[in-house]
C-alpha cells in the first residue's frame, strides 16, 4: 500500500483528507502523544485519522518483526474522540495481520490485565492519560506486563514515518463484551477490609468514575463519590491527581464529610493521589514510603524502585532501614520504572506522579490506580489505631514542592536540560557553592538531580510526554532551604529563553 506520510496538514483541506498526518515528535520515550484538536483551539493538529491508521499498520508490523504473536488487546478512554481514534488504529492493525481483541471503554490497567486474561502478548490502549482535552495517545507493549521503551518507540517511529509496513492481511477483530466485570472481580479478589473506612473517590469526570467507586465499595468501604459522572468535557478540572486543583477539591470533600482518606484517579486510571483525613494533600512519593514501610514489614529485605523525582526518605527513613529495605532510584516514566521493577525483581516501584507498580503477591507488575487504592486501604486496615494523618506524621519531616512544569518545546527541551547538567557538573568540579552549599552528588540517570551537603536537592529533567520541563525540589531541613534551592535552579533555567512560566508554584 502506498500511503503518503506528512508532518503537517491543515484541517478542511484536500491534503488533510488524503494523507497520513503524524508529527514525528508525537513518538515519545515510552508512549505516543499528539495534539488531535479541540473545538475552539487554533492550534494545528499533529495527527489525523489516516495517521492513526498508519500508526496501527506500523505497530502490527513492528510486533510481527519482533517475533511476537499477532493477538493484541485494544481499549479506549472516555474522551469524545477516543473511540474513533481506536477504530482507525484497529483498521491499521488488522491490515498488517493483527488479531484484535477489543475490550471497549477501559482503564489502561484494565487493558494490561486483559493481556493476561485473554492470553494476548500485546496491547494498544488509546488514551491521553491526564493531558488536556484535545490530546490523544497510545500506550503500547508487546511483552506483558511491560510497555514500550525508547528502543521500541524509535523502531516504531522509523517504520511509520517511512511507510515501511508489512501488510500481510489475515487480521481479525473480536469485541470482548462485559470485560469490565471480569477486571473488577480480579482487582478485589484478595482484599476485604474489616475496618470501616469512609473514602472519597474522586475521578475528575474521567474514565475511572465507571470503576473506582465500585471497587472500593466491594472491599467494604463507605464511598463518597466526587466527580464520578463520566463527562468528557471535564467540567471542573483535568482528572490529574498530581494537579493541585484536583487535590484541593478532594481536600474540601474530605473535610466536609469527615472521610478517613481521599483517593483521586487520573483520566485512564493508572495513577492514584491521596489526601489524608485532616485534609493534607500527600505527594505520591510520601505515600510510597508509607506503603514501602508496610510492605517491608511483612516482606523484610524487600527491594523498591523509585523515580528521580521522589523523596530522599526512601534512602534515609529509619523504618525502611529497620526492615532491611533497599531502594533503587531510576528514570521517571511508567515504562522505565515498570521495566526496572521487573529487572531487579523488586516487590514494588513508586513514581512521584502516582504510578505505582506491584509485583506478586500484590499485583502483576503493571501500574493500576485501583490496586494502589486498595493497598492504601489495606495499610489503614492493618494499622487500626492510626489515621492516615498519623501515618503521614510518623514520617520524618521534609519540605517538598509539587511537580512544576514550565513550558519548553519538544525540539529544544532536551538541549536545555543538557546545558543545565553541564553547568552543574562544572560547579561541582570547581568546588563552587550552589544555593549556598557544596554539591555532594549529581544523579544524571534522568536529567540532573543536584544534592547539597544538607540533603536538600533539586531536579531538572525533560518531560517525556509533554512540551515541558519538570522541576522538583525537596529539603529535609527547612522551607527556607527548599526556597533557596528552587531560586538557584530557576536562575539557571531563566538563562534559556525557551523556558516558559511554571504551571504551578508553591
Amino acid at each position: 500500500m502506498t500511503l503518503t506520510i506528512t508532518g503537517q496538514a491543515l484541517p478542511n483541506t484536500f491534503a488533510f483528507e488524503t494523507t497520513a498526518l503524524i508529527k514525528a515528535s508525537g513518538f515519545r520515550e515510552y508512549d505516543a502523544r499528539w495534539w488531535f484538536g479541540h473545538p475552539g483551539s487554533d492550534k494545528a493538529p499533529e495527527l489525523n485519522l489516516i495517521g492513526v491508521q498508519a500508526l496501527g499498520m506500523g505497530l502490527a508490523t513492528l510486533i510481527r518483526r519482533l517475533g511476537v504473536g499477532p493477538e493484541i488487546v485494544t481499549g479506549h478512554d472516555f474522551r469524545s474522540y477516543s473511540l474513533g481514534i481506536k477504530l482507525a488504529l484497529v483498521s491499521g492493525l488488522i491490515a498488517a495481520g493483527a488479531k484484535v481483541k477489543d475490550i471497549g471503554l477501559a482503564l489502561s490497567p484494565m487493558a494490561y490485565f486483559a493481556q493476561f486474561a485473554l492470553d494476548a502478548p500485546s496491547v494498544a490502549m488509546v488514551t491521553a492519560s491526564h493531558n488536556e482535552n484535545g490530546w490523544t495517545g497510545v500506550k503500547m507493549g508487546a511483552q506483558r506486563p511491560l510497555t514500550f521503551g525508547p528502543e521500541e518507540m524509535t523502531a516504531l517511529k522509523e517504520i511509520v514515518l517511512a511507510g515501511n509496513f508489512d501488510l500481510v492481511g489475515g487480521g481479525s477483530y473480536e469485541f470482548v463484551g462485559g470485560f469490565r466485570d471480569v477486571y473488577l472481580a480480579d482487582v478485589v479478589r484478595h482484599t476485604k477490609i474489616s475496618r470501616k473506612l469512609k473514602v472519597v473517590a474522586a475521578c475528575g469526570n474521567g474514565t475511572a468514575g465507571a470503576f473506582a467507586p465500585e471497587a472500593l465499595a466491594r472491599i467494604g468501604c463507605e464511598v463518597i463519590p466526587l466527580d464520578v459522572e463520566l463527562d468528557h468535557s471535564f467540567p471542573r478540572y483535568n482528572p490529574n491527581p498530581e494537579d493541585m486543583q484536583m487535590l484541593h477539591a478532594i481536600r474540601d470533600k474530605v473535610l466536609e464529610t469527615g472521610a478517613d482518606v481521599g483517593l483521586g484517579f487520573d483520566g485512564d486510571g493508572d495513577r492514584c493521589g491521596v489526601v489524608d483525613n485532616e485534609g493534607n494533600e500527600i505527594f505520591a512519593d510520601k505515600i510510597g514510603v508509607m506503603l514501602a514501610r508496610d510492605i517491608s514489614r511483612d516482606h523484610p529485605g524487600s527491594t523498591f524502585v523509585v523515580d528521580v523525582k521522589s523523596t530522599g526518605l526512601f534512602k534515609t527513613d529509619p523504618g525502611l532501614k529497620a526492615n532491611g529495605a533497599v531502594t533503587d532510584y531510576w528514570k521517571t516514566g511508567h515504562s522505565y520504572i515498570k521495566r526496572r521493577v521487573a529487572e531487579l525483581g523488586a516487590i514494588a516501584g513508586f513514581e512521584k506522579s502516582g504510578h505505582f507498580f506491584f509485583n506478586p503477591p500484590i499485583g502483576r507488575g503493571y501500574d493500576d490506580g485501583l490496586v494502589t487504592a486498595l493497598a492504601i486501604c489495606r495499610m489503614l486496615d492493618s494499622n487500626p489505631a492510626s489515621s492516615m494523618a498519623d501515618l503521614y506524621r510518623d514520617l520524618p519531616l521534609t519540605y517538598g514542592t509539587p511537580t512544576m512544569s514550565p513550558h519548553c518545546d519538544d525540539d529544544v527541551k532536551y538541549g536545555v536540560v543538557e546545558r543545565v547538567t553541564a553547568e552543574m557538573a562544572r560547579i561541582k568540579a570547581e568546588g563552587r557553592a550552589f544555593a549556598s552549599q557544596q554539591i555532594v552528588e549529581l544523579i544524571t540517570v534522568n536529567g540532573v538531580r543536584i544534592v547539597a551537603e544538607d540533603g536538600t536537592w533539586g531536579l531538572v529533567r525533560a518531560s517525556s510526554n509533554k512540551p515541558e520541563l519538570v522541576v522538583v525540589v525537596e529539603s529535609p531541613v527547612s522551607s527556607d532551604r527548599r526556597r533557596e534551592m528552587f531560586a538557584a535552579l530557576d536562575e539557571v533555567l531563566r538563562r534559556s529563553p525557551e523556558v516558559g512560566p511554571y504551571n504551578q508554584t508553591f
